[in-house]
């Protein structure tokens, strides 16, 4: 691993930290998702001041470069990320889905009284929307 390649790689995950760590601060960011970005950090800057590391691994796989391995790790890692956030994203998408429709429906009742929802099911006939 290049000199230049170690280097930037400390200079972009210091930069990293220094930006998870200030979002914290200004609480845009959670501490469970920050945990994931300052590890992440942290393995970049392991890897860039102790290459031994890298090159064992390297040799171990039968990589041509250790660099090649390098961004191996790294794209596998934010593979793995962007899945979890995408299991999250489809869990808040269903409880917003149930949250908004649970309002409608305490604003049906509000609206309109259970009195009259109870007697509209009795007749058969499905609300379509309010006021109709």
């Amino acid at each position: 691993m290049t000199l230049t390649l170690r280097a930037l790689l400390i200079i972009v995950s210091i930069l990293a930290t220094t930006g998870v760590i200030g979002r914290i601060r200004k609480a845009k960011m959670q501490i469970e998702d920050a945990v994931f970005w300052v590890l992440f950090s942290f393995l970049l800057i392991l890897l860039a001041v102790v290459p031994r590391v890298l090159y064992f691994f390297t040799e171990l796989l039968g990589m041509q470069s250790p660099a090649n391995l390098l961004f191996l790790v790294i794209i596998g890692l934010l593979l793995m990320k962007v899945f979890s956030m995408s299991i999250k994203l489809s869990l808040l998408e269903e409880k917003l889905k149930t949250l908004a429709q649970n309002e409608a429906l305490e604003k049906l009742v509000q609206d309109e009284g259970p009195e009259k929802l109870a007697q509209e099911r009795t007749d058969g006939k499905p609300r379509i929307c309010p006021g109709s």
